[in-house]
């Protein structure tokens, strides 16, 4: 009799790798982008703090020194109100930057000193950054279940707006912190003289200005971004 023997491979058949896919998101969370997807890392948005730091920059630096604008010496009464005018124009001409420097601190005093108009604006802001301006156009909004169209988002933002606008005192506050900016600008435009500004540079300032940034068309310096930017 011949006796058949049998060998067993001692090894063992080789693991397949098993791939770890993370769990789908809970049904009541909103669908928010990861990695290079989010927002603060969008080239969209790099574009745009980077235009925003290049015309601050720009725009610091047309700045008129300080002491030119509280000379004790060049104030005068102006003779008729057409004076007042054209001084003003000729002041805003020459002084814009420190003006818009001038309001911009009266309107952060007055939302500093009201801190939940400072809250419920910075909320709002961050709502429309998120949620509808560096939103990629491809992934849509989704809360509690329910998928919002572009439409959908931009009307309920729209209408956030107007109730924390015209039914907070963020409306109030933001009026009389532009109002009194205003009447700072053109009490001191009206009583500063002129004179003795030197104002035929001005022509070439009047192109790149203050807020120049948002003249820059950002998604045409990135085409490849599929968000709103």
């Amino acid at each position: 009799d011949t006796i058949t023997v049998t060998t067993m491979s001692s090894s063992a058949p080789p693991v397949l790798p098993v791939a770890n896919v993370p769990p789908p998101p809970p049904i009541g969370s909103t669908v928010a982008a990861t990695g290079s997807d989010a927002p603060a890392n969008s080239p969209a948005v790099r574009v745009l703090l980077n235009n925003l730091s290049e015309s601050l920059r720009h725009g610091l630096a047309l700045r008129r020194p300080w002491t030119e604008l509280v000379d004790r010496s060049a104030f005068s009464k102006p003779e008729s109100f057409s004076e007042a005018t054209l001084r003003v124009r000729k002041n805003y001409s020459y002084f814009r930057v420190n003006y818009y420097a001038i309001v911009a601190g009266i309107l952060a005093v007055s939302l500093l000193t009201n801190p939940f108009s400072l809250i419920l604006l910075v909320g709002l802001l961050a709502s429309w950054t998120f949620l509808y301006l560096f939103r990629p156009s491809d992934r849509p909004l989704v809360i509690l279940g329910r998928t919002y169209t572009d439409f959908e988002t931009l009307a309920i933002l729209s209408g956030l707006t107007l109730i924390v606008v015209f039914l907070t005192s963020v409306g109030s506050v933001l009026v009389s912190a532009l109002m009194l900016g205003v009447a700072v600008v053109c009490i001191h435009g009206a009583f500063r003289a002129p004179e003795d500004l030197f104002l035929d540079d001005q022509d070439n300032s009047q192109a790149t200005g203050f807020l120049s940034f948002l003249r820059t068309p950002v998604a045409a310096a990135v085409p490849s971004v599929t968000g709103r930017v």
